[in-house]
Formats: structure tokens, sequence, C-alpha cells
């Protein structure tokens, strides 16, 4: 039987549906918005996994290419390993979902959203979100949702609910928010410059209709929900009460002062020290179970003597206060032979910044369900496993794509558009070392970067990592965090943004008891950091650097009429490729008119320019020009003064001083410099040579020749030179022949 119930959000009903597809998942439901639907299902493992210490939930968020009637592009004609967007989305619905589940449930969780239909109007996400919760919710895993996630724009001072694609192009904000009834568990997303008072009220505003999802979804649970399945009871206590009390009699005074080791290896050693002398004192006969139990036992003491000095001294691991931000330095031009380079360390996290920039045929062409696009500007991170001094594999996996964007969305803010600067931009964030927010670190060594490679960014961006310690109503707001801060705390957020406002943000909540009043002041210390961060930065470069790199393909960028594209061309592409061939220039022309020369060295690429603006440029009387001769006649000489466009320079107008012979002055092939005096009602283009041509107009003979009688201008033949001697007009007098005084 199947069974539905709905929410109007905006202009559109969002319809939760379950009970006629995929009956066999634990839990399905068919989310729908207007014409995007996904499918998402939830299903656990049949059988418990044995000493699991995490939760083993898997989200696999796809989009099929058919929802949108479309054909994957490329040589394989079927969907194949996620794309960026689809692990992005993964981690969304991961996040405000993976600790509302037991760690005592013990079986493999896999959640599958699939986007069956868009209508590429109304963003698929945010559905797939709140399906995902839905499933899970009326299935028979223990889980303590449901959540709600809604989008929010800001546009024209007004907050927009689960605004359409062509709403969140024009807004000046873009975030997710997820939570629970109770509060709000995780917010991502960008912002053009946006205000922390802003922020907050959008996060409010959305969850008033988090709210009302999670009641919709409770509704459809209560009619259809299955009963869940009972957790595995923990194993019993073996640890003897009196070795158990012993033991933290022991332990407590060295992980005191364990903690608090400065430097992060060498604390991380002192730590695991009590764990290997703990497990000395238990003897070579205790159990796995025993050796399981006091390394928990360890954990928690490591936990709340950690809180308990950040709530009651307001001291640190690392010795700072709650507000005090690490060690800064800033460095630029660390390698030679790259575009832009820059190194930002702070404390013990250090991203390593290289920009490369290129040409329209290096930008990334985008293909998914939501239309071919293509990007001018890449941020991609990479965290290879010795930034934490351990091995691992090489290469992005969801976290490193996670933090990537979340940086490429914090700097797209200010960079300029392709009109303003043509290149192509690839940032790449190397991080070399990492304790606390290297996606922070990220921001503030791009923006370095690209200043270095005189990239013409609006202002600078600088990143911040925050946290929270609270134990009922007291709290402790923590700026630029540790890992072990992010592990301990109970909130992790980064806000990065300019001097003006917040650009990027992301924030995951492990608690429900954060109010709009923390939010706010968290909020505002976040930017006291990063105003503090953003003055180191500016000590070392404020500005864009005044030119690219040598070693950067110069790039020249301007508009042609669209109607006029068809002369750049030419038949079968001759024209612009004898361009092409003549500079060595490479030359790109859009259907909007936007033209786009490279090349590598600066001389080619603007003679490539010339010949293509001589092309579309039309003749402008009182100009001068540099032309070229192309033949000469008894009465005067066509010169080329635009690409295909010829005029006559009459003898008359070849010099101040009498001139007796063409020839006597000019020659075929010469460059001249002549000026447009006049385009008479035939269409005839009259140049001279001279600056006086207004006078000489009045005194001089004016030549006459009929466009396809031998003196066509633009015709290149010279056939018409013997040709005009023969010809008479009905007075007798040569007709092209200027009568002598």
């Amino acid at each position: 039987m199947v069974h539905q119930v709905k929410i109007k959000i905006g202009e559109e009903d969002l319809i939760l549906e379950t009970g006629k597809i995929a009956r066999q998942a634990n839990g399905a439901v068919f989310g729908r918005c207007a014409g995007s639907a996904v499918l998402a299902t939830a299903c656990c493992s049949a059988q418990d996994r044995e000493n699991l210490d995490f939760i083993p939930l898997q989200v696999e968020y796809n989009e099929k290419y058919y929802a949108a009637g479309k054909i994957p592009g490329g040589f394989i004609k079927r969907e194949g390993r996620p794309k960026d967007k689809e692990i992005l989305v993964s981690r969304l619905i991961d996040r405000p979902l993976r600790p509302l589940f037991s760690k005592k449930f013990k079986r493999e969780i896999q959640i599958v959203p699939t986007v069956v239909s868009t209508d590429q109007i109304n963003p698929p996400d945010v559905i797939a979100m709140v399906a995902a919760s839905a499933a899970v919710t009326i299935s028979d895993i223990p889980f303590d949702g449901p959540i709600g996630a809604v989008r929010i724009g800001y546009l024209d001072d007004q907050f927009i609910v689960n605004p359409t694609y062509d709403q969140i192009e024009e807004s000046r904000l873009d975030i997710v928010v997820a939570g629970t009834s109770d509060g709000i568990t995780m917010v991502e997303g960008g912002a053009a410059e946006v205000s922390e008072e802003v922020m907050v009220q959008a996060i409010e505003e959305a969850h008033k209709w988090i709210k009302e999802l999670c009641r919709i979804q409770l509704e459809l649970a209560e009619t259809v929900g299955k009963k869940k399945i009972d957790i595995s009871q923990v194993a019993e206590d073996t640890l003897d009460a009196s070795i158990r009390e012993q033991l933290l009699e022991w332990a407590t005074p060295k992980m005191e002062e364990a903690c608090f080791v400065r430097g992060k290896m060498e604390r991380s050693a002192a730590i695991q020290a009590i764990h290997d002398q703990a497990r000395e004192r238990l003897g070579e006969t205790a159990e796995e179970q025993q050796l399981r139990q006091v390394k928990e036992l360890l954990e928690e003491l490591e936990y709340t003597t950690v809180r308990r000095s950040i709530l009651d001294r307001k001291v640190r691991t690392d010795g700072r206060g709650p507000t005090e931000i690490r060690p800064i330095s800033c460095e630029v031009d660390v390698l030679a032979r790259t575009h832009g380079s820059a190194l930002f360390t702070r404390g013990e996290t250090q991203a390593l910044a290289v920009t490369t920039l290129g040409t329209v045929f290096d930008e990334q062409m985008l293909d998914d369900i939501e239309g071919d696009a293509r990007k001018a500007f890449m941020l991609h991170y990479n965290f290879p496993p010795f930034s934490v001094g351990e091995t691992g594999r090489l290469g992005p996996n969801r976290r490193a794509i996670g933090h990537g964007h979340l940086a490429e969305r914090s700097l797209s803010a200010v960079i300029p558009s392709k009109e303003e600067f043509p290149y192509t931009i690839r940032l790449v964030s190397e991080i070399l070392e990492s304790n606390g927010s290297s996606s922070m670190a990220t921001v503030c060594g791009g923006a370095l970067c690209l200043l270095n490679a005189g990239v013409p960014i609006r202002k600078s961006v600088a990143g911040i990592a925050m946290g929270l310690v609270q134990e009922e109503d007291r709290y402790v707001v923590l700026s630029d965090i540790l890992g072990e801060e992010d592990h301990l705390g109970d909130m992790d957020f980064k806000v990065a943004g300019t001097a003006d406002g917040i650009t990027g943000f992301q924030m995951d909540i492990k608690i429900t008891g954060v109010d709009a009043a923390i939010m706010s002041e968290a909020l505002r210390q976040a930017r006291e950091g990063r105003l503090h961060i953003l003055k180191v930065m500016n000590e070392t470069i404020a500005e864009p650097r005044d030119s690219i790199s040598e070693f950067a393909p110069k790039i020249i960028n301007f508009k042609i009429d669209p109607d006029k594209i068809g002369a750049v061309i030419g038949p079968g592409g001759k024209t612009i490729k004898g361009i092409t061939e003549r500079t060595g220039a490479t030359i790109n022309v859009e259907n909007d008119g936007m033209v786009t020369i490279y090349s590598r060295e600066k001389t080619m690429a603007e003679e490539a320019e010339a010949a293509i603006r001589g092309l579309v440029e039309e003749p402008e009387v009182g100009r001068w020009y540099n032309g070229t001769v192309r033949r000469i006649m008894d009465f005067g000489a066509f010169v080329e003064f635009l690409p295909g466009k010829e005029g006559l320079v009459h003898i008359s107008r070849l010099s101040d001083e009498h001139v007796r012979s063409v020839e006597d002055v000019v020659q075929e092939g010469q460059e001249v410099k002549v000026k447009l005096f006049e385009i008479d009602r035939m269409g005839r283009m009259n140049l001279s040579m001279i600056e006086n041509t207004e006078a000489r107009s009045r005194s001089d003979s004016r030549p006459s020749y009929r466009p396809g009688a031998g003196q066509r201008p633009g015709d290149g033949r010279d056939s018409g030179r013997s040709r005009s001697r023969d010809r008479s007009d009905r007075s007798g007098r040569h007709e092209d022949r200027p009568r002598r005084r």
C-alpha cells in the first residue's frame, strides 16, 4: 500500500512516498519536488561486525543521466565512478546522519539516494537529504533522527527557502542547513561577503522548516514505520572495580601532564606512552576485552582532562587562551618556474599553494544532469599522508574533495570575470603539515598565491576554524582549533571571508544545545580572528602583482560583433587559419563574439589581434591607418589600410610637393601611413598621405574609377593597370587617366 506525506516549501510541494518501489530494502522513500525526484534506500547487513569502534555507514548519492534525458559523454556510455558533485552531496547527507546512529549497532549500513528525474530547475540534493533521512526513519535500523535539510538563498534582502538554480545564481547566499527538531547539526555553503548577522538569521530561518520536515517524517513513520532492530548488548565490564580505580589513580596525573606537552607529535607520543604502560600493568594474561576497555577508559580520561582545562582554566593543550591564534608566517615566490606560489604556515599546519594560468582550452568541461558547463577557476586540494607523519595511499579521497570544494567556494567570490581576466586559473594546495584546519590554510595560502600570480582578485580572503566546549550552561568558544580540539570538542565550524564579509562557511555540531546566542558569539570571535590573519597576510602581499609570470601564456581577450564572426572565420576556416599560421597564435572565437588569443610571445598575440580587429573594423573617416601599397597606377596607389579594405591615394595626395610619377614616392609592398579623409557616395574610400586633405580636394582633379573595371578596391590583380589605358569615356578622354595641367 502506498503512503505519502507532503509539505509546501516555496512554490512547490515536497512529497515523500513509500510502499510502491524498492520494497525489499529496509527502508525506501521516493521524494519529489516538481519535476525532480530521488529514490532513497536504506539497508543494513544481517550480521554484526565484531570489534568495531566506528559506525560502518556508507552514503552513495548518485545521479543518473537519464534523469535529465541525457546520454553520458565520452566513449563509455554509462555512469562510472562518482563525480566530485556526487561525492560532495554524499558528504552533505553523511555528516548530519552519522552522529544519530549508535556505535553499539555494529552492522554495516548503506544509504543510496538516486536521482531518477530532474527538471533542471529544482536542485535534487536537498530532496535527497530529506528522502535519505525518511528512508532510515521508517526502516528497522536504529536511528535517533529524523533530520531535515533545506537550502537558503538571499535575494533582494529576502531569504528564499529551496531556491531554484536561477535564483541560486543571483543570490548572495547559498547554504545547505541540516538538523533535528532540537537544533542545527550542519551548515555548508558560500556567500558573496554577507555579514555574520545575515548568516545567523539564515540559519534560524532554515530551522523553522527543518522542524516541519522532521514532523512529516515522523508522521510517515507512525503509519508505516518498522519495529527497530534490538541493539546488541554491550559486553560486560571485565575490569575489576578495584583495578579500574587503581588505574585511574595512576593514570590521571600522567594524563594531565601528557595532554599539555608542547608539539603535536611529542604530545601524541606522551599520551601513547601512557597507553603502553597501562597495558604492561595488566600483564600478558590480560584478555582482549580487558585491553579494549582500558583503551576506552584512557580515551575518556583524555577527553575529560582536556575539556576540564578549557572550561575551568581557559587553557588549551598547546598553552593558548581561547581566542589566541597560532603564530603565522607567509611567503610568496617560493617556486621559481610556477606562475605563482605561496607558503602559508599557521602553527603546525602548512599549505603550499601553486597557481597555474592557462587558456580557454584548459577550462574544465562539466557533463552532468544540470547541463553542460565550463569552469575557468579550479582548486585542487592534496593531503598526502606525510603531512601527519604517516604512510598511506596518495590521491584525493572524499575528505580531500570536500575540503578543496570549501576552499574553492571561499575564493570564488573574489575571482575576476573572464572579461576582466581571460585566463583559466588552476590553484593547487599541497598540505605539507596538518594539525588543525588545513582547508582554511588552503584559503589563506590560495589568496596569497593568486595575488602573487597577478590575478586581480577583488580582495584578499582568509579562513579560520572555530570550536566549542560546552557542559550544561558553561561553554567556551575556541579560535583556530587544533586537531584534538576538533576531535574532543562539541563543534567544528570554518569561516572564510574578506574584511567585509563571509564567503565560505562549514559547520558541524555534535550536540543539540547550540543556540543563536552561542552561534553569534562564535561568528563574532571568528571575524576577529579572520581580520588578524588578513592583517598578517597583507604585510606579505596586499595587491596583485603588476604583471603575470613570464612563463605564463600571453592572452588577449576582446569582443566583436557576433554578426562578423563569419568574416573572422572565413570560408572553411581559411581566414582564421591564415592568421594562426602567420602569427603562431592560437585563436578561439565564442558564439557571443568573445575572441581569445593566446601565444607564448606577446608580439604574436598583438599581431593576431590587429589582424582580427582589422577584419571586423569599420573604416573611420578622419583616422590615420598603417597600410600596405598593393597596386600602383599612373594616377595614384591603391593601399590596403585594413584587412580586405583598400582605398586610393591620388597622386596629388602622395606628398606636399609636386609628384611626377607615383613610383617616385611609393613602391608595391611598401608600408605607408594614410588617412581616410572621404568615403564617397559610391562607397569608394579615398586616402591621403598628407595632412591638408581639405585644400587639396577643392583644387585637384578627382580620380575616376569604376569598381569592377580593373581598378576595384581590394582586387589583388594587377592586370587592370595595363587595361585602364585603353578605355575612353564618351568625350574621348581616358577614363582612368587624370588630366595633366
